[in-house]
């Protein structure tokens, strides 16, 4: 399929206006561009870095290893559970509109509005996780060169706020370099995965047995060895509440379908985009864990470290300090473009919300220099730095605001997964070119099924003694905004909002595709 093709763009438009809506936002993506979106939020360098610490104490590589490849393989049910919904309604919406779409019309607008604050603010939380992640890591690979060094809440404040003013101008005044900025997160997050792995099986000074990589169980989740949940519970509860290294990761992979009105040919391309995100990113991963648990040289790693990355000591053992110090910044980097991709999503899910009314119609202005939702991009950046706030002096309230980032997003999904296998028949009649035939009732009650347990596993208590510093605040910070869109509905929503709205009224779109035209290679 060319880069760019007057006859695509018609037969997108037309199937967006089938849908209801006019063509407002340039469509010039490719189905590369569709991949690496996705794959760049799930940025596996970076959050395999991030969360590798937690995981090793919280069932050691044994755990690690086999829960990946078990989250990998539920994850492929969701996605390819994903991929035939965009298919068949591939908008900027993305879950609330397929919600509103495949529920019942009696309860359409009350699953969309649900479903879309649900996958708002686990976007937004998202985000903020993102900025306050790199703020941590740069604390760490500072830490090398300068061991006193410390970063304190204002500057961990100000750095986020950097960061999250960069993914903002970047989705605004740099929005012609985007296209360009998703080749570089593609190649940027291979290399930090898979020719990261290889460079350290090539050059780590000892390797551990496969042994040691596949079969070691460690427990530190309580004050002593002997004081953990294996001891309390048993080894499967730690195995569960373990598995975060790959719950942690596979998430936010609807990114694809928010750039929807931006892809040639969406209906295809869009959910070709998120399996090979999917399946990729769990390939990479998996390579990448394996070769970072063989190339470990204590196995007492994290009693030796103390608050330093073990995944950065893991490299400086290989390749010493800088070569270490170069590769982790690869993860820093990984992290800034999964940062940059969420605002680019979650910009296009208010602006696709704000015109269907969901909230204020402000937010649905396409600023017509930069071609891009320059309000719903300034919202969504805002909304991430007031977040950040929670870091300020209380680590349990930005605990319970990062929670909210997975189990959001999840339950988002799961809404109109599930509608989709009670109204199934209805389903049927709005399939788009890729499916999944006799199979799609059966792939979507596993993946129904799987963000049940996942969701569950979420909101278990990770440490022990449960106090307030160690409980787990995701079932109470999902209550919050799940009562808070309810509230809102009870007040308000229920007599305003209808849910999707109608706005192509037979629009002219000439001049929108002689932009698109001119800026295929911008």
């Amino acid at each position: 399929m060319p880069d760019w093709d007057p006859k695509y763009f018609l037969k997108d438009e037309e199937k967006l206006k089938e849908l209801g809506y006019k063509q407002q936002l340039l469509r010039n993506l490719t189905p590369l561009h569709s991949f690496g979106v996705s794959f760049g939020v799930m940025a596996v360098p970076g959050t395999v870095s991030a969360l590798f610490g937690y995981s090793y104490a919280t069932g050691g590589p044994g755990v690690m290893t086999i829960s990946w490849i078990i989250v990998s393989f539920f994850t492929c049910f969701v996605a390819l559970t994903m991929a035939e919904i965009v298919s068949a309604l591939p908008t900027c919406g993305g879950p609330y509109f397929w919600a509103a779409t495949l529920a019942p019309p009696k309860y359409a607008a009350l699953a969309a509005w649900m479903t879309a604050w649900l996958n708002l603010m686990g976007l937004v939380a998202s985000n903020t996780t993102a900025a306050y992640g790199i703020s941590q890591m740069i604390a760490t690979a500072a830490s090398i060169k300068t061991p006193d060094f410390e970063v304190t809440s204002s500057q961990n404040i100000g750095i986020c706020a950097a960061l999250l003013v960069s993914w903002g101008l970047m989705n605004t005044i740099g929005r012609p370099f985007l296209r360009h900025t998703l080749y570089l997160a593609i190649a940027l997050n291979i290399c930090g995965s898979l020719v990261a792995a290889i460079a350290l099986l090539v050059k780590a000074p000892t390797h551990q047995p496969a042994s040691f990589v596949f079969t070691t169980f460690i427990d530190r989740t309580g004050l002593t060895p002997d004081a953990g949940w294996a001891m309390r519970a048993s080894p499967a509860y730690v195995a569960c509440i373990g598995s975060y290294l790959g719950l942690g990761t596979f998430y936010g992979y609807d990114a694809s379908a928010h750039l929807a009105e931006e892809t040639l040919r969406a209906d295809l391309m869009a959910p070709l985009g998120i399996i090979a995100a999917v399946g990729l990113s769990a390939l990479f991963g998996f390579f990448l864990i394996v070769s970072l648990l063989f190339s470990i040289q204590n196995h007492n790693i994290l009693d030796v470290l103390q608050d330093r990355n073990p995944v950065l000591q893991i490299f400086i053992d290989s390749f010493g300090e800088n070569g270490g110090l170069a590769l982790f910044s690869l993860s820093i980097m990984s992290i800034w473009f999964c940062g940059l991709f969420l605002t680019m999503a979650n910009s296009r899910l208010i602006w696709a919300f704000s015109r269907d009314h969901g909230v204020p119609y402000f937010f649905s202005k396409i600023n017509e220099k930069y071609m891009a939702p320059v309000r719903a991009v300034t919202l969504t950046t805002i909304l991430s730095f007031l977040l950040c706030f929670a870091s300020l002096g209380s680590t349990v309230a930005y605990t319970a605001v990062t929670s909210i980032a997975s189990t959001g997003i999840l339950t988002s999904y799961c809404i109109p997964f599930l509608l989709k296998v009670i109204y199934h028949q209805n389903f049927c009649f709005r399939k788009g070119p890729f499916q999944l035939g006799h199979f799609s009732r059966f792939v979507s009650l596993v993946a129904v099924l799987w963000i049940l347990f996942s969701c569950i596993v979420l909101c278990l208590p990770t440490s022990t003694p449960v106090t307030i510093q160690t409980l787990n605040y995701s079932p109470i910070a999902f209550g919050v905004i799940a009562v808070s869109a309810i509230g809102f509905w009870l007040l308000r929503a229920m007599r305003v909002f209808v849910g999707p709205v109608k706005n192509w009224n037979a629009a002219d779109i000439s001049n929108l595709m002689e932009i698109s035209l001119t800026s295929k290679n911008g």
